[in-house]
């Protein structure tokens, strides 16, 4: 990777993903994860200090950027969760079949080059009635909103990481053989109404 993407582009990303109505956002759908837990895409470890560890026996979590994990482990030292990291890509998630309860995605899904085949691993990985946690932030339902979306994203990808603003996250979920139990969808107050489109929810294996 080069020195944007390994030292300057985790700190715009921390930046960005931890405004007040954005943590907000995440302590409502953080703490309802428990058992073994897989984050995908962990970044920094905003999201350790929402998990109850009264709940979650420990925290696998998948982060490829060894930026992202560096900058990680103040957060990390802080939790009294156990957590383990795994160094690579959503699409190849080293742990067995039917072994996590629950999987966290927060603003992931947005950058994963092939969300398919790492949305299916995520489906191999999560026992039966585990549950999918997300919140991501993709297509907006408003036609010229959207249409700026379609227009920006090529060279928004390229300064944001591979973001993707106009993915419609809850199509993919179900495309991967997700069941949606909840979804919640909202602007971000305050936020860029491209970038602030908002998907929240609960999702299972279809049967």
């Amino acid at each position: 990777m080069s020195f944007y993407e390994e030292r300057i582009l985790p700190h715009l990303i921390d930046r960005a993903c931890s405004m007040g109505q954005v943590m907000k956002l995440r302590s409502q759908i953080v703490p309802l994860a428990k058992g073994r837990v897989l984050e995908v895409g962990m970044g920094s470890g905003i999201n350790l200090e929402f998990y109850n560890p009264e709940t979650v026996e420990m925290i696998y979590g998948l982060e490829p950027s060894e930026g992202m994990r560096r900058k990680a482990l103040p957060n990390l030292k802080r939790s009294p969760i156990h957590i383990e990291w795994l160094g690579l890509p959503g699409e190849k998630i080293p742990l067995d079949d039917n072994s996590v309860d629950t999987i966290l995605l927060t603003f992931t899904l947005c950058t994963i080059p092939d969300w398919n085949a790492a949305l299916l691993q995520m489906k191999r990985v999560l026992k039966p009635g585990g549950e999918l946690l997300f919140l991501e932030h993709g297509e907006a339902p408003h036609e010229n909103t959207r249409k700026w979306q379609h227009r920006i994203t090529p060279g928004w990808k390229k300064l944001s990481g591979g973001c993707h603003l106009n993915r419609h996250i809850a199509d993919l979920i179900r495309h991967a053989g997700f069941e949606l139990k909840e979804l919640e969808n909202l602007y971000i107050p305050n936020a860029p109404k491209i970038a602030g489109y908002i998907y929240k929810g609960i999702a299972r294996k279809s049967s």
